[in-house]
């Protein structure tokens, strides 16, 4: 799956371990990490959905027509496909990385 990142600092933050792990701590960083590299490893969309630890969820209201995948509860990491249809993930090989969110609603 080919990943692009919302801005620079957040893929700065997202290939820098350090400063990951000042940011969230040492298991939230190797959390992120492993979803990162899940999605480096995935086709598309639908190999994520088919890993229970990644529950993969789509999102509502102002985050309508994103996605997130758990790393550690609180925090989540919230994805925007940027090809293919929501109702067909096996269509969706391009996201975005919007953030690491760690407030759920």
């Amino acid at each position: 799956m080919e990943i692009s990142f919302k801005n620079a600092r957040i893929k700065k933050e997202c290939e820098d371990y350090k400063k990951l792990v000042r940011e969230y701590g040492s298991l939230q960083a190797r959390k992120i990490v492993a979803r990162i590299n899940e999605f480096n490893s995935a086709e598309s969309l639908y190999d994520i959905s088919r890993l229970p630890q990644a529950r993969l969820h789509k999102l509502s209201g102002d985050l309508k027509g994103c996605f997130a995948v758990d790393v550690k509860h609180p925090y989540r990491i919230i994805i925007l496909p940027l090809d293919g249809e929501a109702a067909d993930l096996k269509t969706i090989t391009k996201i975005k990385i919007e953030k690491i969110y760690h407030n759920y609603h």
